[in-house]
């Protein structure tokens, strides 16, 4: 077996002997070695030519703008991808945008979907459109993490706040298992004294690409959704959160016009979160992964 690769199970199978009656059963597994797949990381090895960012925006094109201006003041060669369902499309201006227009609203996971398949570099950064650029947002830093260890996913703190957490799977009987949300990580990770392993991160994270494309991101879940992702990912992916890269977070300020509060009332209608949806979401995430519980601390 060549070193360091992972084997995926094929096919198993069974010889079986008999000797009167004594039946002798020896299981032979078949296993199929998984094609590699290679990143040309660039001749100049830019960092623009191992991670893409990526986002999603709705009903927030003034944020958006905000956003990529950040963005270019600290990586101004790096692409950047936006799914868009808004009603009426503004066209996004600019060196390495790609704008992909989806179906109105069609939804927060249905956007990250399209954003993410459309990556061609090994990484890419998710950030929200409201989201800010800022000195601490050094990129090179997760990426240095990922380079080094055997992580899928790392995530920074967005305005000081890291929301990680862990999820501990208890198996249960028939009636399904038993799910546990805890806030918190598990451990330090070594050789990155500032990062450490968790379950889940906030909306801000470098990760590879084809793992996460892997897992992908269900887009029944077309509102309020976070912590499904990494539910979807448990056993598969390996999360971190490092407390030294941080982005920004833009103000709130209540519009003073006519036109812009309207619109903002339209936005905050989108992200409500009624009983009927809540109702939906909890029924999902029972049904899909077999649980018979959910609890939350």
């Amino acid at each position: 077996m060549r070193k360091g690769r992972r084997w995926n199970l094929w096919k198993t199978s069974a010889v079986k002997f008999k000797q009167g009656e004594n039946i002798a059963q020896i299981p032979i597994s078949i296993r199929q070695p998984p094609i590699p797949r290679l990143h040309d990381p660039g001749r100049e090895k830019k960092i623009s030519d191992l991670v893409t960012i990526t986002t999603k925006t709705f009903l927030r094109y003034d944020k958006l703008r905000l956003l990529l201006k950040s963005i270019r003041q600290y990586y101004p060669d790096m692409k950047v991808i936006v799914a868009d369902d808004n009603e009426t499309p503004e066209k996004i201006d600019g060196p390495n945008v790609e704008q992909y227009i989806m179906p109105f609203a069609k939804g927060w996971f249905a956007g990250r979907n399209l954003a993410v398949s459309q990556v061609t570099t090994k990484y890419f950064l998710w950030v929200d459109d409201d989201f800010l650029f800022t000195g601490d947002t050094k990129i090179e830093k997760l990426l240095d993490v990922l380079e080094a260890t055997d992580l899928d996913l790392v995530g920074g703190n967005v305005a000081g706040n890291h929301f990680s957490f862990k999820l501990i799977l208890e198996e249960g009987g028939e009636d399904g298992d038993c799910l546990h949300w805890r806030e918190g990580v598990y451990h330090i990770i070594p050789g990155f004294p500032n990062c450490m392993l968790t379950s889940g991160v906030v909306n801000f994270f470098l990760a590879h690409t084809n793992r996460i494309l892997g897992v992908g991101f269900d887009p029944k879940l077309s509102r309020v959704a976070h912590t499904e992702f990494f539910i979807d990912g448990l056993g598969c992916l390996r999360v971190g959160f490092c407390s030294h890269v941080s982005i920004g977070h833009q103000k709130q300020e209540y519009p003073k016009d006519k036109e812009a509060v309207e619109k903002l009332k339209k936005y905050n209608s989108f992200r409500e979160n009624p009983l009927e949806q809540q109702r939906f979401k909890l029924g999902l995430l029972y049904f899909k992964n077999r649980l018979s519980c959910f609890t939350k601390h």
